[in-house]
């Protein structure tokens, strides 16, 4: 596998198109893809800090990754460990991601990311000065997981 350059726009029709249970995010900072035998396999969206409260310029949130059935075991820690570099290349000191409290979280260890937090089922992000949709995975409790740029150290094989 290796790291290749991928438009928003394109990895946005990927998650759009593979993802299992969320739906593209609307923007990003930027976007890189896993390339192997000349097929993209996989892609992953990094942006702002969903949570305000997190966005405080140093802080990068990976918002999606998403693999095709094609892609060899490891693919998505290859994709978390590309956008740790990527991130912290930019001057990022911080990256953090959610995932389901369902999900095991092996490609974030096998990438050297820390659970950081577990989070409560909220509702949703609807409020009455700011509408917004339901979402696919709203009332589901989440984990947030993170690395640091002081961690960085031995792990630039991947």
């Amino acid at each position: 596998m290796k790291v290749i350059p991928c438009t928003i726009k394109r990895a946005r029709e990927i998650v759009r198109d593979y993802h299992r249970h969320n739906r593209p995010p609307v923007s990003g900072l930027f976007a890189l893809a896993a390339e192997l035998s000349g097929e993209i396999i996989g892609v992953a969206i990094v942006g702002r800090p969903i949570a305000r409260g997190l966005q405080d310029g140093f802080t990068a949130e990976v918002t999606r990754t998403c693999t095709l059935p094609c892609a060899p075991k490891g693919a998505v820690s290859f994709l978390y460990a590309a956008c740790r570099r990527a991130a912290f290349a930019l001057g990022y000191r911080k990256l953090i991601t959610y995932t389901l409290q369902s999900e095991s979280g092996a490609s974030l260890c096998g990438a050297g990311w820390q659970m950081e937090l577990e989070l409560k089922p909220r509702s949703g992000w609807d409020t009455p000065s700011r509408r917004r949709a339901k979402g696919t995975v709203d009332g589901v409790a989440k984990l947030r997981w993170s690395v640091l740029k002081s961690q960085e150290g031995g792990r630039d094989d991947e």
